[in-house]
């Protein structure tokens, strides 16, 4: 893959760049890998009559167990530890993250599945030149960090990861595509900014 690159041209800015057969074929699957995560995650809504008389639609209110996307979905407050006496407000924050998650996990959804799809479209089957109006290049970088974070959480990349992992290892090459998305992220993040 090359380096993105902006060029500004009559019909607005745009990002470039390029990718081969192999790149392109590895990209598309992990995108579709981490789709089909969140396809099946809102699939497994459940049925709210209310959510049927007023068009709302509500999600799971438990997290998923799935690590990868427990990682894309994470809770909206974080756990603290309880000290002595707040059990109560423990459980509080428990039902705060469960009702947030109903009420806006099938948007965050729709939104990660929007950007992985923008990545889909606009990236060729079989490689080749990639353009991106500046809004295609926001849902490839939100797209890109979705794929990042669910390989990573794969892998357990925590900041004791080495950069690389000896040759015989058979996460090594999963580390190098992790860094390679990482690059590819930079890159894209680099060539936006005026």
């Amino acid at each position: 893959m090359r380096t993105w690159s902006r060029k500004n041209s009559l019909g607005g800015p745009k990002l470039r760049s390029e990718m081969d057969a192999r790149e392109a074929a590895v990209l598309r699957s992990l995108v579709g890998s981490v789709l089909g995560l969140l396809q099946e995650r809102a699939a497994a809504a459940p049925e709210d009559d209310l959510a049927a008389l007023t068009g709302l639609r509500v999600g799971p209110s438990t997290p998923p167990e799935d690590a990868a996307l427990a990682r894309l979905l994470p809770d909206f407050h974080r756990k603290e530890p309880a000290k002595d006496g707040e059990d109560e407000a423990a459980d509080e924050r428990a039902d705060i993250n469960g009702a947030l998650r109903s009420l806006h996990e099938p948007e965050i959804i729709d939104d990660k599945i929007a950007a992985g799809a923008v990545i889909l479209d606009t990236l060729p089957a079989e490689g080749g030149r990639v353009t991106l109006t500046p809004e295609q290049a926001d849902a490839w970088l939100a797209g890109l960090n979705d794929v990042r974070l669910a390989l990573g959480t794969t892998l357990g990349i925590d900041p004791e990861t080495p950069d690389h992992y000896p040759p015989d290892d058979p996460r090594a090459p999963h580390l190098d595509v992790y860094h390679w998305l990482t690059w590819m992220q930079d890159s894209l993040l680099q060539a936006m900014s005026p």
